[in-house]
Order: structure tokens, then sequence, then C-alpha cells
């Protein structure tokens, strides 16, 4: 079977970025049947340059700046008659072969929502940047491998969840399950999201013969700053809420509590810390936005197996924090 597969491109001010990332969409071994670029409302001209220099992308504008969960969603809106979406970020450079490792990871398996490809750092493509994202008990989403040998990272393995920077999504789940919520706007949408499919059943899994190469903090300018920080805690807040029944959330408050207090120390130490708890505040406004959007993931029986599969793993990633 021809499956069908777009690639979805947030950009917002992307205008030192955007060459690269769309020369390597030319090159792919395997054509993407779509190329859709979703400018955020840059102001930098990069839309203009975009629609000049790559026609055979369709181009979306959007006013504002409606966060990576925004623009994405309305990519996958965009490519509702295609079987998988890729969504990629416009700070990286995909290898020849990416679209077509993708789609042979994914295609085909109904038990799959989502794969990642191995995302190695641009300046230096010998470490890895994101070998797929776990989360944990201590309400810590991570990235395995980041700042390791990419030779260690050799083999598929399944996921808490993909990072959403380099991943092809399966778009009958999509209908299933929903979109990315948009009451995140950026950062932690794909644990989110991830994780949904999980409770549903379904399994997120690392590609590495799929491999990218990123910059990482492109739209945002820094590892650490108060945008970052600030959505980051209050999505942490909210992706608890979202997705554990509330008797879950009284089974991990032991090391969610110590969890939130270590990140809120670390941050300080960064000169952060008011953006930390500030978040944190923000979050528990948010989950009261979510139940009034009935947001959160409702409790379903025949979903129990799938919750105390989740529940071993967010306990056993409390150690593999440490040596992955």
């Amino acid at each position: 079977m021809d499956y069908r597969v777009s690639v979805v491109i947030p950009n917002y001010n992307g205008m030192d970025y955007y060459k690269p990332c769309l020369s390597s969409m030319r090159a792919q071994s395997r054509t993407p049947d779509r190329i859709i670029v979703v400018d955020n409302g840059s102001l930098d001209g990069s839309a203009d340059a975009i629609g000049r220099d790559f026609p055979e992308a369709d181009l979306i504008r959007l006013a504002e700046n409606t966060g990576f969960c925004g623009a994405v969603n309305t990519g996958i809106k965009a490519s509702w008659d295609c079987d998988y979406v890729i969504l990629l970020n416009n700070d990286t450079e995909a290898d020849t072969h990416f679209v077509e490792e993708m789609l042979r990871g994914i295609a085909g398996k109904k038990d799959v929502f989502s794969c990642q490809a191995k995302m190695l750092k641009m300046d230096a493509p010998d470490l890895c940047d994101d070998a797929g994202d776990y989360y944990c008990s201590l309400g810590w989403a991570f990235a395995r491998g980041r700042g390791k040998p990419e030779s260690a990272y050799a083999k598929p393995v399944s996921l808490f969840s993909s990072c959403a920077g380099a991943a092809i999504y399966n778009m009958e789940i999509l209908r299933e399950i929903g979109l990315f919520d948009e009451n995140h706007f950026a950062y932690l949408e794909d644990t989110d999201i991830g994780w949904r499919a999980r409770i549903c059943g379904y399994r997120n899994v690392f590609l590495p013969e799929a491999r990218v190469l990123h910059v990482g903090s492109a739209s945002t300018g820094s590892v650490y700053n108060d945008f970052k920080v600030r959505n980051t805690s209050r999505n942490s807040i909210y992706l608890v809420y979202k997705n554990m029944p509330t008797v879950q959330i009284i089974l991990n408050l032991p090391l969610l509590v110590p969890g939130f207090l270590i990140k809120a120390a670390f941050f300080t130490a960064k000169g952060f810390g008011r953006e930390y708890i500030g978040g944190i505040r923000k979050g528990f406004v948010l989950c009261g936005k979510g139940k009034k959007e009935g947001k959160k993931v409702s409790f379903k029986k025949k979903n129990i197996v799938n919750y105390i599969r989740i529940q071993f793993e967010l306990w056993a990633n409390c150690p593999r924090r440490l040596v992955n």
C-alpha cells in the first residue's frame, strides 16, 4: 500500500534556519506527499523568504503566534487526507532517508501511535540531542541520550512519548484521541499526547535509522530563559492533572512533591526561581481552565491495565533519569 505522508514544519522567526531544513526535504529519497510550513506570525521576513525560495511547500500564514501546538494543529488539519504526518522543527536538517525510515517504522502498524527520529546535535553530530522522551513519578520529563555518543543508541526501543521536533504520527489515532492540547502553547505538549495514546493502549517507538541534526532552542533563544521555565513548570502541573486519575495523583504525591521542590531549587540556583514558582501557580489555574473545557482524560475501566503499566514505568523511569 502506498501510504500518504505530510511533513508539517512550524516556523517562528526562523530566517536563520529555514534553508537547511527545507533543502533537506527536497533531497529526500522518499518525497513527502505534502510539505506544509505553518508560520506563527513571524516578524523577521522568514515567511516571505520561504514562499519565495520553496514554492513547492504549502505556506500557511497565521496572524499571531499561536505557539507550537496551534501551529502544528493547523498543519495536521491541513493534512487530513494523509495517513501519517511528520512534525519537524524548523531548526533541523534531515538525513536523505529520513522520511523513508520514518514511514518504514510506522506504516501499517496499527498499535503504534508515533515514532521518533534520532536527533543529533547540529554542532556535534556524534552526540545525541534526543533519542526519545521519558517521564517519571518525580514529575520530570527528560530526553534519553542527551549529550551522549549517538552510537550507544542504535536499537529501536519503546518510549514514553516521542519528541515532536522530529516525529511521525498515525492520523487515524490522532482522530481518535484528539490533537495537541493548545492550552500547553509550547513545551510538554508531546509528552501529553504520547501519554494519552499510551492510556488507550498504543505505543511510541524510537527509530535510530531516521536521523536529523538539531540546533535546539531556536525559537526561544537559549536553554534556560523566562518563557521556557515559566511555561514548562506551568505545563508540568497541567500534565499531571490531565493524565492521572485522582487516585494515581495521590499514589505519586510522595515523589511528585520532592520532584517539584528539587526543580524549584535548581531553577532558583540558575536565577529563574521566580519564573518557576510563578509557572507552578499558573499551572493550577490552567487545571481549572482544563476542567471547564473537559480536557482531563476520562478514566475508563477498559484501560486499567494500561494505567498499571504506565505507573510501573513512571517508577522505573526515576532511576533511568540518572543513566539515560
